[in-house]
């Protein structure tokens, strides 16, 4: 709404979707806002005839409605055009879990970092949420902003300041990086509290931007901590875990010990709260504090292993 108010180049379409959020926006700003019904492919053509007259366009729908049936669009008129247009989708993950695969975000991140000129913010709290917003209207481009259904409430500390394509570190610890993206670092946080009154102190990243990625602040990762450990609501494959596990490879990095929490085991295609189907694909608290700790003996191990080597050489 602010924004709206305040930018009259703000530009609001949406799917048929919305009711009962966007009525206010639609009323204050009625010049700026289009109900195109249920044609998704059709809106993110609208979007790109606005974007290209001058308008900063938010492209809202849900789910996979927004990304995967309008690819064709996305990729050929608005990443090949590069013009400013915000894809939006409400629910990411299993955020609409109850409905089955169809609403099953779990591919979204993956397939949109693959398109050239796209930037990607998935954020995990509503403070991140607030920032995005307003960050992705100075985005010279394209961008994917994911939401999801879930947060963390609010993890700003003071002073601090929102940018794309820097993460945020919310706890620090030694023993092992968590790396997050998006809803679940609510999660997150609670599995690093549970493994700290067991004495692991492990450092919290909240990864919103997904592209451009925070080399930094991953390389600072794998120096200063015992390894890495990602965490999406996602398959593993292409998503948080790939680009982390590229962005060390491709710069020659090796952490002590890597792992990607994620969807592993093809379509999910079961139904069921946000809640159960975490916890029935391994990215609930319990299943992270576990992982953890197998993830840092079995590196223990390793380390013992190797020190018996060297002074059997010596």
């Amino acid at each position: 709404m602010q924004l709206g108010e305040s930018d009259p180049r703000i530009f609001l379409v949406t799917g048929d979707l919305g009711f009962g959020v966007f009525e206010k926006f639609a009323k204050k700003c009625p010049s700026q806002f289009l109900n195109v019904g249920v044609a998704e492919q059709n809106m993110t053509g609208v979007a790109v005839g606005l974007a290209l007259e001058g308008r900063i366009v938010f492209n809202y729908s849900i789910a996979n409605f927004s990304t995967l049936r309008c690819l064709e669009q996305i990729r050929n008129d608005i990443c090949h055009h590069r013009v400013n247009v915000n894809v939006v989708s409400m629910g990411g993950g299993f955020s609409y879990g109850s409905l089955g695969i169809s609403h099953h975000a779990t591919e979204d991140l993956g397939v949109m970092r693959t398109l050239p000129n796209m930037t990607i913010v998935a954020p995990g709290d509503l403070w991140e949420v607030q920032q995005a917003t307003q960050a992705i209207v100075n985005v010279d481009g394209p961008c994917y902003f994911r939401i999801d259904k879930t947060n963390a409430g609010f993890t700003q500390r003071p002073n601090e300041v929102f940018e794309i394509g820097k993460a945020r570190r919310l706890v620090e610890g030694s023993e092992l990086t968590l790396v997050c993206i998006g809803g679940i670092l609510s999660v997150v946080l609670r599995a690093a509290e549970k493994l700290r009154e067991v004495g692991l102190q492990c450092r919290v990243v909240s990864m919103h931007t997904l592209k451009p990625l925070d080399q930094i602040e991953i390389f600072d990762a794998v120096k200063n901590t015992g390894g890495i450990l990602t965490v999406e609501e996602h398959t593993v494959e292409g998503g948080l875990g790939g680009a982390v596990a590229e962005t060390c490879l491709d710069n020659g990095i090796i952490p002590r010990c890597f792992k990607r929490i994620g969807l592993r085991e093809g379509f999910s295609s079961i139904a069921g709260t946000q809640e159960y189907l975490r916890q029935q694909f391994g990215m609930d608290e319990a299943s992270i504090v576990s992982a953890v700790q197998k993830l840092l003996i079995k590196n223990s191990k390793k380390s013992d292993a190797d020190s018996l080597k060297d002074e059997k050489v010596i």
